[in-house]
C-alpha cells in the first residue's frame, strides 16, 4: 500500500507531496496532470522490475508516445532539469516468494524508499541515457505508524499490516567514496556484516529490482509490494474477447482474460457451486442494469473457448460483444472485487466512463468496496487493497467521500527569471489531509468549477481566496456542506 508520494523533476510534477488512504479521487481539468501521477506510480513499478532504460522508455511523452529520455524530465521550454527524485512510504506484505521461489520474510513492513535518477548526456561512442544517483531503502518504526497513517482508521486494522522492528537504520544507502557515488546493500541482520558496495554509475537499473530472498528479503518485500501496483485501462476490445481453456487466469491490466478470470475464480471460490460467485456479480451488476438477471461463462468443449454472457429477466441471453462499454468495465471490476489474490495499488483513468450520471454512485460504489476497508482487519475478506482514480466530472467529485477528494491544478511558477507551469494537489478544507496530512486547502472558487459547472462567471460571487472553515462537523460528502448548496445545479 502507498501512503505517501514525494515527486520532483518528473515531467510537469514538481516539490509533489500527496498521502493516500486506500481509496483517493484525484479531480483536475483535462491537461492539468492527473495521468503524470499515474505516470510517475507505473515508471517507480517498473523500476522496481526492469532496467532503467527500459523504465524510461515504456512511460508515455506528451504527445502519448514514447520518444527520447529527457521527455521524462521537467522542462521549462527547451531548457530540461538533470536529476528526477521520488521518495515512498509503503505498507509491504509481511511474505513474498523471489523469481526463484525462495520465500522471503520481512524484518519490518513499514518502509521508505528514495531514489534519484539523473540525465546523462551522450557522446559519439554513447546514446544519451540516465543513470542512479541516490538509492535508499530505509525503515518506519511501528511506534510512528499512527502518525505517518493519519486517515482514519482503528488500531485492529494497523496491527494487522505493520509488523516486525528493525535496528540499522538502512536496508540500502548511498554516499561518497572517493568522489564517486556508490549504493551500499547492507544486510537484514542488522549491523552485522559488510555492505555490498555498488558503483551507481555502473549500474543498469536499481539494487531493489534485483532483491532476493537469501540476501535481501526485506528489499524483496518492497520489490513485490512496487511490482504490484498497477494501471488499469480496460478495453471494451479486450473484454468482449472469448478466452482459451488455457488463457491465464488473472485480469490483464487492459481487461483481457475476464471471461477465464470469472469461470476460474468462481470454482476456487465455491467448487461445489460455482453460481453462487456467479449470482454475486449479477447482484453487483444489478446496481447498474435494472432487468440483469444473471451473469455466466457459456463453456464451449469443442472450440476449447469462455464466453462470458449475461441475460436479463426476459431469459434473452447476450454474450459479451453485444454488451456496452461501461457494462463490460463494471463487470471486470466487480471480478476484481472478488478476486481476493489480487492486492496492491489499482490505478484506474476516469471509471466514469460509458456510464450514465445516474448510475455513477454505484460505480463509486464498487470501487471503494474493492479498497480495503480501515475499520477491519486485514484478512482474505479484507484484503489489503488499494484504490486510485482520477477524474474531471462533476457527477464523480459530487459523489466521493470529501476526505478521499484530492484537487489537482495548474499553478504558476517563476524560476531564473522564466515563468511556468506547474501541478498543484490541493485537499478540501476540515478533512484529514488538510488537518493531518498537511496538504494545502482548495478554495470555495476551485470547487465551484465541479459543483455547478454551468455557473456563469458574473455569478460567481465567491472570493477566490475564501475559506470552508465554518463548519464543526464535516459532512460525509463534498455536496452535502450547507455553505456550498447554493451552487449546485439543480439535481431531481
Amino acid at each position: 500500500m502507498l501512503t505517501r508520494l514525494k515527486i520532483s523533476g518528473f515531467k510537469n510534477l514538481m516539490d509533489v507531496d500527496i498521502r493516500f488512504g486506500t481509496f483517493t479521487c484525484i479531480a483536475g481539468a483535462n491537461g492539468v496532470g492527473k495521468s503524470n501521477l499515474f505516470d510517475a506510480i507505473r515508471f517507480l513499478s517498473l523500476l522496481a522490475d526492469r532496467p532503467l532504460m527500459d523504465a524510461v522508455l515504456s512511460v508515455r511523452d506528451e504527445s502519448g508516445r514514447t520518444s527520447d529520455v529527457r521527455s521524462i524530465f521537467h522542462h521549462i521550454g527547451d531548457r530540461y532539469e538533470t536529476k528526477i527524485s521520488f521518495e515512498a512510504e509503503m505498507i509491504v506484505p509481511e511474505r513474498a516468494v523471489d523469481d526463484l521461489g525462495q520465500e522471503a520474510v520481512a524484518s519490518i513492513t513499514f518502509l521508505k524508499y528514495k531514489v534519484s535518477l539523473a540525465y546523462r548526456a551522450g557522446d559519439v561512442s554513447s546514446p544519451p541515457g540516465i543513470e542512479l544517483v541516490e538509492e535508499e531503502l530505509t525503515h518506519i518504526n511501528k511506534s510512528d505508524a499512527k502518525t505517518a497513517l493519519p486517515f482514519k482508521h482503528t488500531k485492529e486494522w494497523r496491527d494487522t499490516i505493520i509488523s516486525g522492528q528493525h535496528r540499522a537504520p538502512y536496508f540500502i544507502s548511498t554516499s561518497y567514496e572517493n568522489d564517486k557515488v556508490v549504493i551500499k546493500q547492507h544486510q537484514d541482520g542488522g549491523n552485522t556484516g559488510r555492505p555490498l558496495i555498488r558503483l551507481a554509475a555502473t549500474l543498469p537499473r536499481t539494487v531493489l529490482s534485483v532483491a532476493n530472498a537469501s540476501e535481501m528479503p526485506t528489499a524483496l518485500l518492497a520489490r513485490r509490494e512496487m511490482q504490484s501496483w498497477r494501471l488499469l485501462q480496460l478495453e471494451p476490445s479486450a473484454m468482449r474477447q472469448p478466452n482459451n481453456f488455457t488463457a491465464p487466469i488473472r485480469l490483464g491490466v487492459n481487461g483481457a482474460n475476464l471471461a477465464s478470470t470469472l469461470y476460474h475464480l468462481a470454482r476456487t471460490i465455491a467448487p461445489d457451486n460455482a453460481e453462487n460467485v456467479y449470482a454475486k456479480v449479477a447482484n453487483r451488476l444489478s446496481e447498474l442494469l435494472e432487468n440483469v438477471r444473471d451473469v455466466g461463462i457459456d463453456r464451449d468443449e469443442k472450440r476449447e473457448l469462455l464466453t462470458l454472457q449475461i441475460s436479463d429477466d426476459t431469459e434473452t441471453i447476450y454474450p459479451a460483444r453485444a454488451l456496452s462499454d461501461g457494462t463490460l468495465r463494471f463487470i471486470a471490476l466487480a471480478v476484481l472485487e472478488l478476486d481476493v489474490n489480487t492486492r496492491g495499488l489499482i490505478c484506474l483513468e476516469e471509471p466514469e466512463n460509458g456510464i450514465h450520471p445516474i448510475r455513477i454512485p454505484s460505480m463509486l460504489r464498487l470501487l471503494q468496496d474493492i479498497a480495503c476497508d480501515t475499520s477491519l482487519p486485514v484478512d482474505n475478506n479484507n484484503p489489503l487493497r488499494q484504490v486510485i482514480i482520477n477524474t474531471h466530472s462533476p457527477s464523480v467529485v459530487k459523489q466521493v467521500p470529501q476526505d478521499s477528494l484530492i484537487i489537482a491544478e495548474k499553478v504558476e511558477e517563476v524560476q531564473d527569471e522564466k515563468r511556468f507551469e506547474k501541478v498543484s494537489f490541493g485537499a478540501v478544507p476540515d478533512t484529514w489531509r488538510v488537518k493531518k496530512g498537511g496538504s494545502k486547502e482548495v478554495t470555495k472558487g476551485v470547487l465551484l468549477d465541479y459543483l455547478n459547472p454551468d455557473a456563469l462567471v458574473e455569478n460567481r460571487h465567491l472570493n477566490e481566496n475564501s475559506r470552508m472553515d465554518d463548519l464543526v462537523k464535516p459532512p460525509k460528502r463534498l455536496m452535502d456542506r450547507t455553505d456550498l448548496q447554493s451552487m449546485f445545479e439543480f439535481e431531481s
